[in-house]
């Protein structure tokens, strides 16, 4: 009976370290290895870098189209930047079937943390750099200090979206409700998945094509300069 009752004890300590529910010190509590939060905190940081970004250019467009203050501008800006990332951050949990003010009180919890930091970071950047904030959406300056801006940005949130995760804060609370999109029957079904090689490609895209369109602008006037007036007939030379 003593072998049995080894065998048992033996048996019963395998199963308890090997449990699945079993949380490593490690761990913090949040039931995630240090691979699967790190993998976590840069597609977090990165829906919330894209929102941004979609946010603030389109915020500088309507503000220099009504021909509104650089402050009013600024501040358009901002409030942009916070509605695209929540939105590209609650465009999951719908597709997921949660309800829509469900769905936003949780993105609010997740996100609003990494947010303030990017855009905090953000202007800040584009504050310090000589011309940028005045450059407009036609001028290389703009797009280059905001690219200089957004990484920033990026790698001031990746370490609040770590720290959060493993807390089971922030995106942990989107997390649970990841991958049961395949019960969603209707118009959920439609909402595109957002994977960080599409968002790392949409920002990519988005602030390379801005760039290449300022160029062509300043670029242009350049060579009609070279042309040399014609006079008219008759006129002295």
């Amino acid at each position: 009976m003593r072998g049995v009752d080894n065998e048992s004890h033996g048996d019963h300590g395998h199963m308890s370290h090997g449990d699945p529910g079993h949380t490593s010190h490690g761990d913090h509590g949040s039931g995630m290895d240090h691979g699967n939060v790190n993998s976590m905190a840069v597609s977090a940081t990165l829906h919330c870098l894209t929102g941004c970004a979609i946010g603030e250019i389109l915020g500088l467009i309507i503000g220099t189209a009504l021909g509104l203050t650089t402050i009013a501008t600024i501040a358009l800006a901002v409030g942009l930047a916070f509605l695209f990332g929540y939105t590209l951050s609650t465009l999951p949990l719908l597709k997921a079937g949660l309800a829509v003010g469900t769905a936003l009180s949780v993105v609010l919890a997740a996100d609003t943390l990494s947010i303030a930091t990017m855009e905090i970071v953000d202007n800040a950047v584009m504050a310090v750099i000589p011309g940028a904030m005045d450059a407009g959406l036609v001028n290389p300056v703009f797009w280059i200090g905001m690219m200089i801006a957004l990484t920033a940005a990026f790698f001031a949130a990746y370490p609040v979206n770590r720290h959060l995760l493993q807390r089971g804060k922030g995106h942990a609370l989107t997390h649970q409700y990841h991958g049961t999109a395949q019960s969603v029957s209707g118009a959920r079904r439609f909402i595109p998945s957002l994977s960080t090689g599409a968002l790392i490609a949409t920002i990519t895209a988005f602030m390379t094509g801005g760039l290449v369109v300022s160029l062509a602008g300043e670029l242009a006037p350049r060579a009609d300069t070279h042309a040399q007036p014609v006079s008219p007939p008759g006129a002295p030379i």
